[in-house]
């Protein structure tokens, strides 16, 4: 038996006073937080929700979301959690295909009105019979949108004793962005989640005198919910919670209160740079760990993170389908700049080509994982998981190298590479190179229609202030640094590009 709400319990058993969660002012110990998962947990099955009943969570980084999320397992049921930033019809999705019977969902602000998003997701919903607002107005007992949390938490006893499930229970689903159809639920086990919450922690530097984590990666993503929650909470770290990540204030969170690793996607930490130098911030002195997942992260990127805060960048990967971590480069071993390293521990990786067969020596080819931290399946899709796994193997879609050490290298995604007169064009590398002249910032490089060769390459910049580089002269000076059929015809720069809640390049959009 074995059930992911330990990681929170056991914490709480040993070290209730210290702190757990940092919000604003809120300074919140350990034996809180469990204390209201407990009432959660009771309130759920006074609703009559429970093992095996499907609980979905829409709520940004704020102590609402540990409350809920663990209240929703010691109950024995599974969290569905949502991104904040779904329209009503995308949140009646998700609860119709995860058959959710409730939908716990923050109040929002006038910016992210997402009680009145999910109130209609709710109420267009064939299946979820609960709706509870997480006030924006701390212990606000009514909300404008349904009722509030506080006001059904009363009365609702403090201790609970937490339903034991199996290890293959499933604990979480874990909705893909969707890139190519609609959204599909990875169904994550308790040993899934359990496991690679613990995996990660061991893989990271401990302080003598307690660890800090900045929380700005969305916990409804499974990078932060794992790398970050989970293994906080294993560790009796405290999590500083922070909703919306902007360079200057994540900056002031990690000198105010002493951060001691920092988890994050590339464009959180070329963002932060950009503020150091243009700017002036000082740098954090208690940083000691920081961690980089979701897409390569650029080496120019890598380079000037280690020389400007004197801590190297350790790059990881993995896929919501894997609880998320299956690689990194870890402590004990070398740490080579722009490598996804090598697997962690119980899990082995593979190059496949598209019949599934092994590509032996250096590849390219697809990378496929098996291990404990691979999913059991998309959520009533059995057609879909057949066609990503075989004999425990996940094949993930993403291509890659690997050098006589093991280690791995990212080429790109497989539907981002570009096609051009016939040549495969892997986006990363152009965007690497791009990146080393001294007026790109940041790029990021799609494919776009063209008559005669299929695909052209384009480029869209973000150029480093102060340093004037125009369009022709870009495109003459990649032209002498790559391949023909690879250097970019078109260039646009622009003052942002879109982006996902979490910090990834919205290629789709560009293209």
């Amino acid at each position: 038996m074995l059930n992911l709400a330990i990681v929170l319990e056991d914490s709480a058993r040993d070290v209730p006073d210290n702190t757990a969660v940092i919000f604003g002012d809120l300074r919140l110990p350990y034996s809180m937080v469990d204390t209201v998962a407990n009432q959660v947990a009771n309130l759920l099955v006074a609703r009559g929700i429970g093992r095996g009943d499907k609980v979905a969570l829409a709520c940004p980084n704020v102590p609402y979301f540990p409350f809920v999320y663990f209240g929703i397992l010691k109950a024995g049921a599974t969290v569905v959690p949502l991104n904040v930033l779904l329209q009503p019809s995308e949140i009646a999705y998700h609860l119709d295909d995860s058959e959710a019977k409730a939908l716990f969902c923050f109040e929002g602000t006038p910016e992210l009105p997402l009680g009145e998003r999910g109130k209609a997701g709710f109420e267009a919903s064939s299946t979820a019979e609960l709706f509870v607002v997480l006030p924006a107005t701390p212990l606000a007992t009514e909300c404008a949108h349904g009722e509030s949390l506080w006001a059904a938490l009363s009365g609702m006893p403090p201790t609970f004793e937490t339903v034991q499930t199996s290890a293959d229970e499933t604990a979480v689903i874990l909705y893909t962005s969707g890139t190519t159809g609609r959204p599909k639920g990875a169904e994550l086990s308790h040993q899934n989640m359990l496991m690679n919450a613990i995996v990660s922690d061991e893989m990271h530097q401990r302080s003598d005198d307690g660890d800090v984590y900045l929380t700005a990666l969305p916990l409804f993503h499974s990078f932060g919910q794992t790398v970050l929650m989970n293994a906080g909470f294993r560790r009796r770290a405290a999590l500083v919670l922070l909703p919306r990540f902007e360079p200057g204030p994540a900056l002031t969170l990690m000198r105010k209160e002493g951060v001691t690793l920092f988890a994050g996607v590339p464009t959180m930490f070329w963002a932060m740079l950009a503020k150091i130098h243009s700017e002036g911030d000082e740098i954090p002195t208690k940083l000691h760990t920081a961690v980089s997942g979701g897409s390569a992260a650029p080496i120019e990127v890598l380079k000037d993170f280690q020389a400007t805060f004197g801590v190297g960048i350790l790059e990881g990967y993995g896929l919501s389908e894997t609880s998320p971590v299956a690689s990194f480069n870890q402590r004990g071993k070398p740490n080579k700049p722009g490598s996804i390293g090598t697997p962690i521990w119980g899990v082995e990786l593979k190059l496949v080509d598209p019949a599934w067969n092994t590509v032996e020596g250096e590849g390219p080819g697809e990378i496929a994982i098996r291990g404990h931290n691979v999913m059991k399946g998309y959520y009533n899709r059995p057609d879909d998981t057949a066609e990503v796994m075989r004999d425990g193997w996940f094949r993930t879609g993403d291509i890659a190298t690997r050098d006589a050490d093991g280690y791995y290298f990212i080429v790109d995604r497989a539907k981002d590479m570009i096609i051009r007169g016939g040549f495969n064009v892997y986006p990363r590398e152009v965007e690497e190179a791009l990146m080393g002249h001294e007026g790109v910032s940041l790029a990021a490089v799609v494919g776009v229609p063209h008559d005669s060769h299929g695909e052209e390459v384009k480029a869209f910049i973000i150029a480093r202030p102060g340093v004037e580089v125009g369009e022709q002269e870009l495109i003459a000076w990649a032209r002498e640094r790559m391949a023909a059929y690879k250097y970019p015809r078109i260039v646009e720069f622009r003052d942002a590009l879109p982006m996902t809640a979490t910090g990834k390049i919205l290629k789709r959009e560009l293209r």
